[in-house]
């Protein structure tokens, strides 16, 4: 990337303003400036890129992704690591949360220990302020193995443990402090203890894969938890009497939640009701996307498991497991089932996460990531900016 780089395009997004014939002027990986043509100068040692008649957008981040283009997080080789972040910044998504998946002990270690490198590899990437080519991973997705065993959904029982201290530090330990996000259950014994522990470290706790009662949920909430972990699915259904944990991840405005929104996990009418109860400030969109993402019909990992997709479902023994869903294509679907303008909808998979996660990222903004796409009127990537080489 050169040193000065300005953007132009017919529109753009922070998301939360709009500006016509805006131009962007970005440098060592850091937005320097966001204007309109009329009020901010081209300087005539940049570099000039126009986009006519696109919209330009903050670049994507997916807070829960197992994989992509045969690359399965749990197992991977650096080659299939490339490729797989070569696909996310084609889908707009500039930078994610790699996501683990309940194995035994001595795998999941290995897969932290392999992941925080990962991290800081691309930690390094972004000071140094390199370009275009692949997404960044900015920390771990611990999703298992503190989960219900009754809403466990393809994560094997015989591998889940108690939310217990003493089962959490060696996670820590071996991700070397690079957990950013928690999914856990919080009605299992002493979960409430371990919520606060994470949250002390800066850990996005999340609750998932659960069967608690409303009152259990309160109670995590009251730990420390801040988000849900893709609302309904492996999740107490809603009931009116005993809302349980779906009621309460709707009702609670501490919490910001995410969703699945690939037409298969979650109907369009819960979906409509899922972002009239969050609205646009605390609605997230995530993928779960496996490794069969990017890639046809087959058999295809996850951690341990090998789970069948036909026709875009993935299938293990009869249950939904992960999706072959792209982040730029949830957005889409939100403007598609819900009737929300571009502008909502993307910031559901950009400034949201962003935001729960306590980060300085997903709005073009002087002096945040230099990471945005150019899209078209329609939602679809023409380009993506940023990201690591």
């Amino acid at each position: 990337m050169p040193s000065l780089l300005a953007i132009t395009a017919a529109r753009l997004h922070t998301p939360l303003a709009c500006i016509e014939h805006p131009v962007v002027l970005m440098e060592e990986g850091v937005l320097r400036a966001v204007g309109a043509r009329a009020a901010l100068a081209i300087p005539a040692s940049a570099e000039h890129r126009d986009f006519p008649g696109c919209i330009l957008m903050p670049a994507l981040l997916d807070l829960h992704i197992h994989g992509g283009m045969g690359c399965d997080l749990m197992r991977f080789e650096t080659a299939q690591l490339a490729g797989f972040e070569r696909h996310l910044i084609e889908h707009g998504v500039a930078a994610y949360l790699p996501t683990t998946v309940t194995d035994s002990l001595d795998v999941t270690l290995r897969a932290l220990e392999k992941l925080a490198s990962v991290i800081e590899d691309a930690e390094t990437a972004e000071a140094e302020g390199t370009g275009n080519g692949r997404a960044r991973a900015l920390g771990i997705h611990l999703e298992g193995p503190f989960l219900s065993p009754e809403k466990r959904g393809v994560h094997p029982p015989e591998l889940l443990l108690l939310p217990r201290l003493a089962s959490w530090e060696p996670f820590w330990q071996a991700a070397r402090g690079r957990i950013r996000m928690l999914t856990l259950a919080p009605e299992l014994p002493e979960a409430e203890e371990l919520i606060a522990a994470a949250a002390a470290r800066g850990v996005l706790v999340s609750l998932g894969h659960s069967n608690a009662t409303a009152a259990a949920a309160r109670r995590g909430i009251q730990a420390g938890a801040r988000h849900a972990t893709h609302t309904f699915n492996a999740m107490r259904p809603l009931d009116h009497r005993e809302p349980g944990i779906a009621g309460v991840v709707l009702d609670d405005d501490r919490l910001s939640a995410d969703l699945i929104a690939d037409g298969l996990h979650v109907d369009a009418a819960m979906m409509r009701l899922f972002l009239k109860a969050k609205g646009e400030e605390r609605a997230v969109l995530i993928t779960d996307a496996i490794s069969a993402t990017g890639l046809g019909d087959g058999v295809y990992p996850l951690g341990g498991l090998q789970v069948t997709v036909t026709a875009g479902r993935c299938d293990w023994q009869g249950s939904l497991a992960g999706s072959v869903l792209n982040l730029d294509q949830a957005v889409r679907n939100v403007m598609k089932f819900a009737g929300w303008d571009m502008a909502r909808a993307w910031r559901l998979a950009s400034l949201n996460p962003a935001r729960a996660l306590g980060l300085e990222r997903g709005e073009l903004r002087p002096g945040f990531p230099a990471e945005l796409c150019a899209v078209s009127p329609a939602g679809e990537i023409v380009a993506t900016l940023g990201g690591r080489r």
